[in-house]
């Protein structure tokens, strides 16, 4: 089922789905909800995002479905989804406030580079919506109203804007819901991440050493296989293991390597290839970074054992 599940770049490619029509040029958008969705009842299929979403809803009933969970959407509720999980929504009655989305490189041009070690919860693994009382919530309400007046602007400030203001809407939302997170604290789903890591990579490595894989994965294409952000993909192998998952992949390489090199007579160029490498003398150069000795060094001294 998983493969039929489509993974939507932006919203206005999310939108077209469902026969609408959204102009964006940025990795950014903000519209308002009873224009996106005027009709109802509605309910969408299942799908992913590649975005991030937050929801500032004043009016409405529907519901959301994250993953496996699922949540009431109602007025004065602030909500914020991350990029890959498997999201669903129904729309019971009409919704009345802003849907925000942007892109991690829009954050990345517009504010700065490390904005992730800022705003950790911008990773987070499990995103339960807020309810805030009717003063907290006014002030959401007010950005929303900020960011929309200026994405509708012609100023040639206009995405710098928004990024100050996307600032200040991540501020309040770190003040007012997030204050404490700390994504080392998921332990149960970490523990999960884990495990899975660790049988992708020695699937992964059955692959190539059957031939039916040409190149080494890496951090972002195991973070991908469980539609986690490579940074908190990362920060959970770490946490839970004591070794980064370039640290696994270089170990698991070398392990490899030496196995080949001891009990093959595949030269190392033929070796080089079989475990995902370009050319033999980048394989040589890892091998001896690793090892401290040369590939025909190694199988040199297991020979003359």
């Amino acid at each position: 089922m998983s493969d039929a599940i489509k993974t939507y770049d932006s919203m206005s490619e999310l939108y077209a789905s469902f026969g609408g029509k959204l102009e964006q040029d940025v990795g950014f958008t903000i519209h308002r909800n009873e224009e996106l969705f005027p009709n109802f009842p509605v309910k969408s299929p299942l799908f992913r995002t590649s975005f991030y979403t937050v929801l500032i809803l004043s009016e409405g009933r529907g519901r959301y479905l994250i993953d496996d969970r699922s949540y009431v959407t109602r007025g004065n509720i602030i909500y914020f989804t991350n990029p890959g999980h498997l999201k669903g929504f129904e729309v019971d009655e009409t919704l009345k406030g802003y849907l925000i989305t942007f892109s991690e490189s829009f954050l990345k041009q517009y504010v700065r580079d490390d904005i992730l070690d800022e705003f950790p919860f911008l990773i987070a693994e499990v995103v339960p919506p807020n309810y805030p009382d009717r003063e907290v919530f006014q002030i959401f309400d007010n950005l929303g109203g900020m960011l929309l007046q200026e994405y509708q602007s012609d100023s040639v400030y206009k995405h710098q804007t928004i990024g100050c203001l996307m600032v200040v809407l991540l501020l309040k939302i770190k003040e007012r819901f997030w204050k404490a997170y700390d994504p080392l604290t998921e332990a149960v789903t970490s523990s999960n991440i884990t495990l899975t890591f660790q049988r992708n990579l020695e699937a992964h490595f059955r692959d190539l050493l059957t031939g039916k894989c040409d190149r080494l994965l890496q951090v972002q294409d195991y973070a991908q296989a469980q539609y986690l952000h490579p940074n908190y993909f990362s920060t959970v192998i770490k946490y839970k293991t004591g070794k980064s998952v370039n640290s696994w992949i270089a170990e698991k390489t070398i392990a490899e390597a030496k196995a080949m090199l001891a009990r093959s007579s595949q030269s190392v160029q033929e070796i080089a290839a079989r475990l995902g490498f370009k050319d033999a003398g980048h394989f040589s150069r890892f091998f001896k970074k690793h090892t401290e000795l040369s590939p025909l060094s190694f199988r040199q001294r297991i020979t003359s054992e």
